[in-house]
């Protein structure tokens, strides 16, 4: 294989508790060329930074006693290839555990049956019978444990399958040996077995990880469900020749038809053809959205009525849609920092374990009971234990939360950037396409040395090359627009360029003055709008006042934070009339206006003191500094522009509605998170001495343990319903 930089998934089948995880990422991180290893239980992937070697990862990997699929590796590393081929290979293993379980479950309940009844199955023929079953089941389907058990202690790191193997080993050793002495000197009184107990735990557990496996899988049904909407083939156009493609196939450049009732397979723009497009998938908009040639077209969407000539820009991996899963995923596959409590007590929970087994059996015999009564507790102590709940309890939560934030819009770049959202107490907002609605129109402008269409036609022509949401008001005002050179920007001060000869400077009051030019007053501008003034070769010429109502969304979304105990400031580069306007309509009080970009950013440091957690909304672009200045950026964007979003969490639709709905989905998943470890932590510190006082047979413990490890699933998927 050749070398993989920077950042590569392998699956790891056969993980079973945190003590896997541990063990997974300690034989990783001793690969030459490996940064760092995170090992995530839930989704049985091992995301591994640095510059290895493949063949070694594998090696590591698998001497550490667990399973990788050779085929997955050379799957793509992004997209449905990938994902399909990394649940496949756990489809073959559940189908082995499917099997395994079937076979000890119907072995099982006769042997239970016959160890139960006492008086009803006596003599040879129920010893027998009891050395049998229970031997095909330990030996059997049980095998798996001893082996994975025996790879864990010669590694130096006992988990789950050590625990189980020490317990229905014990159990089935101790009757064989006890069985072969009665079937040597048979006598009127039946001997005192454990099969049952042996094979019941081993039945119990592999009951108990089929409905894990089954419930895992619904963690996962938001990015299978996003790469789903991709079409499996396309309709190719070479040389006028149409020909049905693998989607895999299809490169940057390849023109494709996309028919009625079809849904498009890579990111491209329409050469030829009329439609409407349902892009809800995308931008959550109901309506369909009309295309023509020059048009843009995302994979995923579903074509209406018309059929689309598109010719491709992205293809695969690259596609919108693709980006979108795999932030998913990275989210999912990701550990929130309060993961590191239960990876500090896995560290030493096993050992401890042993250790009380151990004692309970002493103490049992010193307390003169027999040693069946002594070894049967010490049995049921070792399976009760299993940290299996404890592993599953933080990354099944994190996984389904940030599935359902998805659904509804809502990029978490990880675990990390979840636990902090539902650690914000202060949020700053941006002004413009934030808490406006983001298309403001020029609703006055006023020459000052020149009529009022000659200075709007020189300001759109010096704003034509700005991004700015007031710099594309004045060139949709404007029309026609000319052709200007020497353009400079000056990010949230304005811009000059030449035109026409002229030298055109258009911005703030502040930006004129910063360049010695007398600005006389604003005069007959309507309230809450936005002004640009225009200086031409040095003279103020005049303004453009341009106002941008606020979002309809605006109000609720702030009173929605503030219910959530919230405190929203407002962050502006606008004039303070302008953000005070704004800020009495939407229910802002904490208001600071005319700050530049870096001013922002000196703003959002300035929030994180007294030990406020501060989160910034904004673009992602423009308030890219105050993003990172926060303890939580968010930005408010599209599924389009995921990959350019530098922030923690992106909003794809929704705009300043959906961040409330953000902060409370994370707070709920730190609920979920914590409630999780509670129930991980409160049913061994439960379960674990009632075993050692002879209150769980070993039968009733292997129960236990398989149903600690399903209900912190079930909590977790609680969260797939989740409505604020």
């Amino acid at each position: 294989m050749s070398n993989q930089a920077h950042v590569l998934d392998v699956p790891v089948l056969g993980m079973t508790c945190a003590a896997c995880v541990r063990r997974v990422e300690k034989a990783i991180g001793a690969v030459p060329g490996v940064t760092h290893a995170d090992v995530n239980l839930v989704t049985s992937t091992a995301r591994v930074t640095g510059d290895a070697d493949r063949a070694l990862l594998v090696e590591s990997i698998r001497t550490a006693g667990y399973e990788v699929p050779a085929d997955v590796l050379d799957a793509p590393a992004t997209g449905g290839s990938r994902l399909q081929a990394i649940e496949d290979a756990g489809r073959e293993d559940a189908r082995a555990l499917r099997r395994d379980a079937t076979i000890a479950v119907l072995l099982t309940v006769p042997l239970l049956v016959i160890a139960m009844a006492h008086g009803v199955f006596e003599g040879t023929g129920a010893v027998v019978a009891q050395l049998v079953l229970g031997t095909l089941v330990v030996l059997g389907p049980g095998f798996r444990y001893f082996r994975g058990g025996a790879i864990a202690v010669r590694h130096g790191a006992p988990d789950m399958n050590t625990l189980i193997a020490l317990g229905a080993g014990a159990a089935w050793l101790s009757s064989t040996i006890t069985a072969a002495r009665w079937l040597a000197a048979p006598h009127p009184h039946m001997p005192a077995l454990y099969f049952e107990a042996g094979a019941a735990i081993v039945a119990f557990v592999m009951v108990g990880k089929l409905l894990e496996a089954r419930a895992r899988s619904r963690l996962t049904e938001a990015v299978r469900g996003l790469l789903s909407l991709t079409p499996p083939s396309a309709h190719r156009i070479r040389d006028g020749v149409e020909t049905e493609v693998d989607a895999a196939t299809l490169a940057p450049g390849d023109v494709i038809l996309v028919r009625p009732g079809e849904r498009v397979a890579a990111d491209g723009t329409v050469i030829e053809g009329r439609s409407a497009v349902d892009e809800a998938m995308l931008t959550g908009e109901s309506m369909p959205v009309d295309k023509t040639e020059g048009s843009p077209l995302y994979a995923g969407t579903l074509n209406h009525h018309g059929a689309l000539t598109v010719r491709i820009a992205r293809a695969g991996a690259d596609t919108a849609l693709a980006r979108i899963a795999r932030a998913v995923e990275d989210a999912q596959g990701s550990k929130a920092p309060i993961a590191r409590l239960a990876d500090r007590v896995s560290a030493v929970f096993v050992p401890l374990v042993l250790a009380v087994a151990a004692i309970t059996f002493a103490v049992a015999m010193v307390a003169g009971l027999e040693a069946e009564v002594a070894l049967a507790r010490a049995i049921a102590v070792l399976v009760v234990a299993c940290p299996c709940a404890l592993g599953l309890a933080t990354p099944a939560a994190v996984a389904v939360g940030t599935a359902r934030g998805a659904e509804l819009g809502i990029l978490f770049r990880g675990a990390a950037a979840l636990e902090q959202a539902a650690a914000i107490d202060v949020v700053c907002l941006d002004k413009t396409g934030t808490l406006t609605a983001g298309a403001p129109t020029v609703v006055r402008t006023i020459g000052r040395t020149l009529p009022g269409g000659e200075l709007l036609a020189l300001a759109a022509a010096a704003e034509h090359g700005s991004e700015h949401p007031l710099a594309r008001a004045i060139v949709a005002a404007a029309g026609s627009v000319q052709t200007a050179t020497e353009v400079v920007i000056d990010p949230g001060g304005g811009v000059s360029a030449l035109v026409d000869g002229k030298r055109v400077l258009v911005g703030s009051r502040d930006f004129l003055a910063l360049r010695e030019i007398e600005v006389g007053p604003d005069g007959d501008v309507p309230a809450g709008a936005s002004v640009c003034h225009v200086a031409i070769d040095g003279v103020h010429a005049g303004l453009v006042a341009v106002a941008d109502p606020a979002s309809p969304a605006a109000a609720p979304a702030i009173a929605a934070l503030k219910q959530l105990g919230i405190t929203p400031v407002m962050i502006t580069g606008d004039r303070a009339a302008v953000a005070n306007e704004l800020g009495g309509t939407v229910g802002i009080t904490r208001i600071h206006a005319g700050a530049r970009p870096t001013e922002k950013a000196a703003l959002v440091r300035a929030a994180r003191e007294g030990n406020h957690r501060v989160a910034m909304v904004g673009d992602g672009i423009n308030d890219a500094p105050a993003l990172a200045a926060a303890d939580l950026g968010i930005a408010l964007g599209s599924g389009t522009e995921i990959a350019a979003a530098a922030a923690d969490v992106t909003l794809l639709r929704g705009g300043i509605a959906a961040v409330p709905t953000a902060f409370a989905l994370a707070r709920a998943t730190l609920r979920v998170i914590r409630g999780n470890l509670v129930l991980a932590f409160a049913y061994n510190a439960v379960c674990i001495p009632l075993a050692a006082a002879g209150y769980l047979s070993p039968v009733l413990a292997s129960a236990a343990m398989s149903v600690s490890s399903v209900s912190v699933l079930l909590s977790s998927l609680r969260l797939r319903r989740w409505r604020t």
